[in-house]
């Protein structure tokens, strides 16, 4: 599926949040969404995602035009995974990772045998199987965000859209995510705060900039010294990890004095 935005604009209370971005996410691609907080991420995320109109552009799934969609029609394309999706419902994991069927039935009908085996698959994707029977409100927060990303799995969409969903994860499952997402046939738009997860699983990188886009492409081509010191406002050094990809290591912000190390005891 080919995810694309068309000089995309949104603004709240008379802020332009989104400036005329375009952008173009070929089918199967990985790309990461980079970009200071403020930036407009999130913003642009729901846009491209269908939960939100852009006030002027267009977002385009296949080359067609998805203003005038159906929200059914859109959840059967894209899922869309939040940041924080905290809820305090009574269901048990496995009724809210099959949540992510509801585009796929009719209103009155329950989970048939392939809806439960959808779920059950989703669930092991993540490392959740285990917990299918505990109550959500039992869940950390790094669950709930595995069980999240288990819902949107289980829509079987097209494309995969996420927004900052390495929050309240470990490094062993922030890396399992990322080898999901990088692994997977599908669309993958993923909003990161990371910088060097996101050279070493993403095949590109969007970089926005008070909600316009200032750099697009691989890793080692929007990842510079000059560009991070320009939009994160911090001095970093660029270095190539055991596997070959970008590394980002950071010195300070911009203006800091240099620490020395402490000496080893």
């Amino acid at each position: 599926m080919r995810i694309t935005a068309e000089n995309v604009s949104w603004s709240v209370a008379g802020t332009q949040v989104v400036r005329e971005v375009g952008a173009d996410i070929a089918p199967g691609e990985t790309v990461a969404l980079l970009g200071p907080n403020g930036s407009g991420k999130s913003s642009l995320l729901r846009c491209l995602a269908g939960l939100r109109a852009p006030d002027a552009g267009t977002v385009r799934y296949d080359g067609e035009s998805v203003r005038d969609w159906s929200a059914r029609r859109i959840a059967r394309h894209v899922a869309f995974v939040a940041q924080d999706s905290g809820s305090d419902s009574d269901l048990r994991v496995a009724e809210v990772v099959g949540l992510g069927r509801t585009p796929f039935r009719d209103r009155w009908r329950g989970p048939d045998a392939a809806d439960r085996a959808v779920v059950a698959d989703a669930l092991e994707r993540v490392g959740l199987t285990a917990l299918a029977g505990r109550s959500w409100k039992a869940l950390s927060g790094g669950e709930r965000q595995r069980a999240h990303i288990a819902r949107a799995l289980a829509q079987q969409p097209y494309g995969l859209v996420l927004d900052e969903p390495t929050n309240h994860l470990d490094v062993k499952h922030q890396l399992e995510l990322m080898e999901l997402l990088a692994g997977s046939e599908r669309t993958v738009l993923v909003a990161l705060h990371d910088l060097s997860l996101a050279a070493r699983y993403c095949d590109r990188l969007l970089l926005l900039h008070h909600g316009r886009l200032v750099a697009s492409g691989t890793p080692a081509a929007v990842l510079t010294a000059e560009r991070l010191a320009e939009v994160f406002e911090v001095d970093a050094a660029l270095t190539t990890d055991p596997l070959g990809h970008p590394s980002v290591s950071y010195r300070g912000p911009l203006g800091t004095p240099l620490r020395s190390p402490q000496p080893t005891l």
